[in-house]
């Protein structure tokens, strides 16, 4: 039981890793999943996004902790907790942040992070169906597909962007990120494209790869400082114990790395000893920066009879899955957000920290059933939150759930960014290409009006986009807070790396899937000891007319 490699968790980062690493064959490499294959059809369908969540079988469901400025709201945190983590059950929308993300990573103190030393990544890892440019890649393993909108809903939403004074940008992921367009989805063939499709599926056979599902860690153990060995307990409830011989590489999600680190040793010491836990590392970081995008939703009637709302009910919806059984075609193979806009909340802001997206449906916010009538939502997202929550043991037993506290809107920027996102939704909706459409303000409602009000209803219905991040975030050594170095490295210890969302320094602007297949992508070959690909310095475009950008106030 001894291998080169052992990678902990086989979610987005950790798939790409198992392929990269044992594509050589000298490497003896052993992937170690606590959740199930990922071989249920409700994982394929685009559309079961819904119902993927409201199963605990591939998702770890994790309850957070009452959340003080959302009325004490206990706030759920979706995780995958399957072959290919949560990029076998998420939203599969696409999109890579914006370039100056990446540029605050690397002037942060993480050399090597810069838009364009990870642009050569995000190319390498797609096989995109726009077509091969300056920004988009089409050899890689992961197929990424552009929506094609049809319904009125998104296309009045897209124009509606345009008539607002927006730019209509014809790739998100892409020279412009700022503006109104079609957001990209791993969808292919009408079928989910996980990381556990994209890149394990081709590793599997294999010899030198070993998957070990069904099995949950309890700890790194050490020789001094140096990681040199994982106990986990198998399905069965047995306990055992692997060697790695190179190195030890967490990769089980901004939740699961610090909660791994924290049960053996290497955290806040002062939390690590109220736990009972001896503590073999003094690392304050550790479960520290917790971000996440804050979601809000606006509900409206739809004048005409055009939402998708009829088409998931009785047997339009059994025909539906027949469709898409049978054609993998119709409107189970979409995810339903092909509509995005990445806006500013006002010209105070460098680069846009609003993403808003429609969806031609409403639902109810507890239950995600359908709205039993003709609607539509739009989500406002921000991207750059300034309140930073945290990850804490709740115990030192492996099987016992950590802390999550995100604190939402903690921060008064947050709540101010908010109301003006709610502001530029309704100004949005009251363009011309939506007057056919859009009905009653069904929620919040249009008297909610003042500062006052909207406060109310952010704290009341702020939720989650599910984007957890930057919990072992890199930095300096010097950096108090940073956990592990631009090479993934844990400070202070050798054998021991990780590679995923939690180190991010700062969480992107979109969706994280993406940065994270990215983070994978790159340090596989800092891992493999490969010289890092060329850079690539592409323009981007950038808004530099401010006096003229629409702003809340405006009417």
């Amino acid at each position: 039981m001894e291998f080169d490699y052992i990678i902990i968790g086989a979610g987005s980062a950790g798939c790409v890793l198992a392929h990269r690493l044992s594509s050589d064959k000298s490497n003896r490499v052993l992937l170690i999943e606590a959740g199930p294959e990922n071989g249920a059809l409700s994982l394929k369908m685009p559309a079961a996004v819904l119902s993927n969540l409201t199963s605990t079988k591939h998702n770890w469901a994790f309850k957070g902790e009452p959340e003080p400025e959302l009325n004490n709201r206990v706030i759920q945190h979706d995780r995958g907790k399957t072959i290919g983590g949560s990029s076998s059950i998420n939203g599969l929308v696409f999109i890579r942040g914006h370039a100056l993300d990446y540029e605050g990573w690397q002037q942060s103190g993480c050399p090597g992070w810069g838009y364009a030393d990870v642009l050569p990544y995000f190319k390498r890892m797609e096989n995109y169906g726009g077509g091969e440019d300056d920004f988009r890649g089409v050899d890689g393993p992961l197929h990424v597909h552009r929506a094609d909108p049809q319904d009125p809903i998104t296309l009045a939403f897209i124009k509606a962007g345009q008539e607002a004074g927006y730019p209509r940008t014809n790739d998100i992921s892409g020279f412009c990120q700022e503006g109104f367009g079609v957001s990209d989805r791993t969808v292919y063939n009408g079928e989910r494209w996980s990381t556990a499709r994209a890149y394990l599926d081709p590793a599997r056979k294999r010899s030198n790869l070993k998957i070990q599902t069904g099995s949950l860690v309890h700890k790194i153990t050490f020789d001094g400082t140096k990681a040199v060995a994982v106990t986990y307990m198998t399905g069965s409830g047995a306990l055992k114990s692997v060697h790695a011989r190179k190195e030890i590489i967490l990769s089980a999600g901004a939740v699961g790395s610090p909660h791994i680190l924290m049960l053996s040793g290497i955290g806040p010491a002062a939390h690590l000893q109220d736990m009972g836990i001896d503590v073999l590392h003094d690392l304050p970081g550790v479960g520290q920066n917790l971000n996440d995008h804050p979601d809000f939703v606006l509900k409206y009637k739809c004048k005409q009879p055009v939402s998708i709302w009829p088409k998931t009910k009785g047997l339009a919806k059994l025909g539906a899955g027949i469709q898409w059984i049978v054609t993998r075609r119709g409107i189970v193979s979409s995810n339903g957000f092909e509509g995005l806009g990445c806006i500013r909340s006002g010209k105070d802001v460098d680069y846009p920290d609003l993403q808003i997206i429609i969806t031609p449906i409403a639902v109810d916010d507890s239950t995600w059933t359908p709205l039993q009538e003709h609607a539509f939502q739009i989500h406002v997202g921000l991207m750059r939150a300034h309140s930073r929550g945290s990850i804490e043991l709740r115990s030192s037993n492996p099987n016992d759930p950590p802390h999550i506290l995100v604190n939402y809107l903690k921060d008064d920027r947050d709540r101010d960014r908010m109301r003006k996102g709610i502001r530029l939704v309704r100004d949005l909706v009251d363009q011309p290409a939506f007057f056919d459409l859009k009905g009653d303000e069904i929620f919040p409602g249009c008297d909610v009006q003042s500062d006052e009000d909207l406060d109310q209803v952010l704290n009341s219905h702020t939720t989650t986009q599910w984007h957890l991040s930057c919990t072992a975030r890199m930095g300096a050594v010097t950096d108090k807070g940073a956990v592990v170095d631009a090479g993934g490295w844990v400070h202070g210890l050798s054998g021991l790396r990780i590679v995923d969302a939690s180190i991010m320094p700062a969480v992107t602007n979109g969706n994280t899937n993406a940065p994270t297949i990215m983070l994978a992508e790159k340090l596989s070959d800092e891992i493999l000891g490969r010289n890092p690909l060329p850079r690539i310095d592409a323009d981007i475009w950038q808004n530099t007319n401010l006096e003229n950008m629409r702003t809340t106030t405006e009417k």
